[in-house]
């Protein structure tokens, strides 16, 4: 399951990141395509980019008059929610997939759950909150634009796709490096080694998208089922799952991301 999945993440990021001469000239992508939204957390910054991060555009909008395009990214944020809830997380966020590629780094020690970490998850709702509604809808310039403070101060996957690449491939902004690009990197780093002793860090405590879709996980049209008739309370699929989550007990939590290693581990397929 973990091969296909993986395979299925790497297509849509490359097909998502596929502008190949913004890698060559050091340039983002500007066309008629950067106007849609992708689902996943996929930086506007990056040099292949072809859509914009839902994140990133909701920052930008959210303060303006221009309740047109808010509505689209609002609107666009609820359907994707609404229909697959956060099998996107899953199935094809780039970011997602380079936690889990880390996250196979062998360490003599891999960290699960852990005193304080079912609080620690509510911190992604408050980073929405914050840093992608408030602060971009009050903190506006004279054209009603808000500055994207989450992708500005906190987001490692705009540094990673966006910031390393376009820094390396212009000289120019190498000149221009401050405090504001360290702590970036420094983040990110952070990011990394976690990633490597948790499971997807970034999802679960820091990801804004994933507060987003989350919030829909419950209702979606693709959710998962479970057959009480079926079920042996073997507790297999709550032991393999690496979001910490009792499929039986809560088939649709929050905190899923629709990976499908329960269904697999299930031995008498309970969980459709």
């Amino acid at each position: 399951m973990d091969k296909r999945r993986h395979g299925i993440q790497a297509l849509w990021a490359l097909l998502t990141n596929s502008y190949l001469l913004g890698f060559v000239q050091g340039r983002i992508y500007k066309g008629k395509l950067k106007s849609l939204c992708v689902p996943g957390l996929n930086c506007y910054s990056c040099p292949g980019a072809l859509g914009a991060c839902p994140i990133g555009a909701m920052q930008a909008v959210i303060g303006s008059w221009n309740f047109k395009l808010t509505f689209y990214v609002a609107g666009f944020l609820m359907f994707v929610g609404a229909l697959i809830g956060r099998f996107v997380c899953g199935w094809l966020c780039p970011f997602g997939l380079i936690q889990d590629l880390l996250y196979k780094i062998p360490f003599f020690k891999k960290i699960g759950a852990f005193r304080g970490d079912r609080v620690l998850r509510k911190l992604k709702y408050l980073i929405l909150a914050v840093f992608v509604i408030l602060l971009p809808m009050f903190l506006v310039d004279f054209l009603g634009q808000g500055m994207p403070w989450f992708c500005k101060l906190i987001c490692p996957a705009g540094t990673l796709e966006g910031g390393i690449p376009l820094v390396l491939l212009n000289e120019s902004m190498r000149s221009a490096i401050g405090r504001l690009y360290v702590w970036k990197n420094v983040l990110l780093l952070v990011t990394v080694i976690l990633s490597i002793l948790i499971y997807r860090p970034f999802c679960k405590y820091i990801c804004p998208l994933g507060a987003v879709y989350s919030v829909f996980n419950p209702v979606s049209v693709f959710r998962y089922r479970v057959d009480r008739e079926k079920c042996v309370e073997c507790k297999a699929c709550a032991n393999v799952c690496k979001m910490q989550v009792d499929p039986v007990k809560h088939p649709n939590d929050p905190e899923c991301i629709r990976c499908g290693a329960c269904k697999k581990v299930c031995p008498v397929k309970a969980i459709r």
